[in-house]
């Protein structure tokens, strides 16, 4: 059977993963190794890794999901298997010296398990479970943004909410292989709210006019418009060949 775990070093364990479990013996479980279990008897930790598996990836999706509300799937999923990896929780798991609190078989502990990355990512994961079994979903999601509090990406350039100048910049060099024109049509008003008119063309000369109360304003208002206009232009051109086809 298991051996008097001194309470000081699980009292250590609970405080660098910042919670605190009220079924403690979740928590011993969750750190003995198979090696150790059938050594000295008592419940191993992989059914505990199997849950926290699933669990880290819920709160790591909603933690992305909160974090970045532009990204598109890929992204989000990209994001996701980086900080899931094996490489990412081993890393944890030596910021916070899981190692020394793991029980392992003599063989294990011979072969510096200790160490391993996939000894400890493995650890990880049954205490995120262990979590979930004793405080739920909420306490591994606090548990996770504790651990990951210095990992979490910065989002890429790829999915940055591009401004509405960008976007028709795309979308004309898609169509035309060139870009709109904006000219300013002119200004009007007192100093202090000064409108400022703009026009805009595109490479089919297709023309757009916008007013704001700066120039900025008015070629990104101008685009929005375009935008719109050339969306639809493609929709009704690729809706007129697909009825041709057919």
């Amino acid at each position: 059977m298991f051996q008097e775990i001194p309470e000081d070093i699980l009292q250590a364990l609970q405080n660098v993963i910042h919670y605190e479990f009220g079924q403690v013996k979740l928590l011993i479980q969750a750190i003995t190794h198979t090696s150790y279990a059938n050594e000295h008897g008592g419940e191993h930790n992989e059914r505990l890794e199997f849950l926290g598996d699933a669990v880290l990836e819920l709160a790591i999706s909603h933690e992305l999901f909160q974090r970045f509300p532009h990204a598109q799937e890929g992204h989000l999923t990209k994001m996701r298997s980086s900080l899931v990896s094996e490489a990412a929780l081993s890393g944890m798991a030596k910021k916070i010296g899981l190692g020394q609190y793991l029980f392992l078989g003599k063989g294990e502990e011979n072969q510096g398990g200790r160490d391993k990355n996939s000894m400890l990512s493995d650890g990880l994961e049954a205490i995120l479970g262990a979590i979930f079994l004793d405080g739920g979903l909420e306490a591994v999601s606090q548990c996770v943004k504790f651990l990951y509090q210095d990992n979490w990406p910065l989002p890429p350039e790829t999915f940055r909410p591009r401004d509405s100048k960008s976007r028709l910049q795309e979308l004309t060099q898609r169509v035309w292989k060139t870009r709109p024109t904006y000219t300013l049509l002119g200004s009007f008003g007192p100093e202090h709210a000064k409108q400022y008119k703009i026009g805009l063309t595109l490479p089919d000369n297709t023309q757009v006019e916008w007013t704001e109360s700066s120039v900025r304003k008015a070629e990104q208002g101008a685009a929005a418009q375009a935008i719109i206009l050339l969306q639809a232009k493609i929709f009704e051109e690729a809706e007129s060949i697909d009825q041709g086809e057919n």
